[in-house]
């Protein structure tokens, strides 16, 4: 009786192994390796858009058959001929020119099955492929797009869809780099004013760094930030000025962490939140939507005057003063801003420089709109035009942004 027991025992345990073994098999399904997905044809695929009227044109498609819901990024391609053989960001990559390319990729990456192409990309991109004229552009366009899935380094293309489009002329020039602007309670004024009006007041422009590349097409790479920040500071970083959907926000930890929220349907994570007042660097890569926060060991000088001498005015040391944004209390300004107009370009014995009210200490540089200074350095060769200018006197960064 007693053998009957212990072997029905075991019965029921090997039973309830096997169970075990196939739950944990189902809650562990195994990668599949699809070759392609579906690009689904929009509503409006029958009917013209006009690039030059339309701001953005949806796309949806359904995630490949990886055998469970696996955080894809997508793409969008798009080519005239229906070839897919070599992109335009290969053919930019080519110096020598030679490479001719027959696609083109919208740069944002989506990590949802559904997005929305800049129409403004989507026609630059067609004029890198066709190299229309500005007098040939034709009226009606066939185009053909496609979707494309990465996961874990494995990328993958949609069906190909047909559409029919009006695009336009544009002139092909290397993009300006992409600039990002901080806003926040530590910020400026501190109101939060994420709008062209509140650049200069409550937003603070990002600056480029000296050596580092821009992306011809997107002017994506590696921008920063270097200023104080009080204890407990709250701020976000916005990518587009008026848009709070797309840009830098907390991790939702409360840790100083960042995370880049890509569009309304990405969630936001709250403000970033520096828990200790001091020195810190922003870096900001915009192509690849990271960020790093690192505190720096620095006790700069606080400034109470710069100004903006140069063969414009005189060379006076004393006039054309910027005006300080950090206007929040317990916050250190190092940020400085001014409109100015130049009626013709620097002459070539001329430009201008920073300087801090004399001429005891002053930054220049050879480049504009856009460069770092370095103390007694060379005169900025400005042009003509009206420009917002922004200074930092820590990374002595400046930019000039034409009105």
């Amino acid at each position: 009786m007693k053998n009957i027991i212990k072997s029905t025992m075991l019965l029921v345990c090997s039973v309830l192994f096997l169970a075990s073994c196939s739950d944990d098999n189902a809650s562990n399904p195994t990668l599949q390796t699809p070759n392609t997905f579906k690009l689904n044809t929009p509503s409006y695929s029958n009917q013209l858009i006009d690039l030059a009227t339309s701001t953005g044109i949806d796309f949806t498609w359904s995630q490949p058959a990886y055998g469970f819901p696996a955080a894809a990024e997508y793409q969008l391609e798009f080519s005239l001929e229906n070839k897919w053989t070599t992109s335009t960001d290969q053919a930019l990559a080519d110096q020598t020119g030679a490479t001719i390319p027959d696609y083109t990729i919208i740069d944002d990456v989506f990590t949802t099955c559904k997005g929305q192409v800049s129409t403004t990309k989507l026609a630059r991109g067609l004029q890198i492929i066709a190299k229309w004229a500005s007098d040939a552009v034709p009226n009606v366009q066939k185009v053909y797009v496609r979707c494309t899935s990465n996961y874990v380094g494995k990328k993958i293309a949609s069906n190909v869809v047909e559409m029919t489009l009006s695009p336009y002329y544009v002139e092909l020039k290397d993009a300006e780099p992409q600039i990002w602007y901080l806003v926040g309670a530590c910020i400026g004024d501190g109101k939060w004013n994420n709008s062209d009006a509140g650049v200069g007041i409550s937003m603070i422009p990002m600056f480029t760094i000296p050596g580092k590349t821009y992306d011809k097409v997107t002017g994506g790479g590696e921008i920063q930030y270097t200023g104080y920040f009080p204890d407990n500071a709250e701020f976000k970083i916005i990518e587009t000025v008026g848009d709070w959907n797309y840009g830098m926000c907390g991790d939702g930890k409360d840790t100083g962490g960042t995370t880049y929220r890509a569009g309304k349907d990405s969630p936001d994570l709250g403000n970033i939140k520096l828990a200790k007042g001091g020195y810190y660097n922003i870096l900001v890569n915009t192509t690849k939507h990271e960020c790093t926060i690192t505190p720096v060991p620095i006790t700069p000088t606080v400034f109470t005057t710069i100004t903006m001498p140069g063969s414009y005015q005189g060379w006076d040391a004393s006039k054309n003063e910027l005006t300080a944004i950090s206007s929040v209390e317990g916050v250190e300004n190092h940020d400085w801003t001014a409109t100015a107009t130049f009626d013709a370009d620097a002459p070539s014995d001329g430009g201008l420089k920073f300087a801090i009210g004399n001429w005891d200490k002053s930054w220049g540089a050879e480049d504009f709109p856009r460069g770092t200074g370095v103390i007694g350095g060379k005169d900025i060769p400005f042009k003509a035009g009206t420009y917002k200018v922004f200074f930092n006197d820590i990374l002595a960064a400046y930019q000039f942004i034409a009105q």
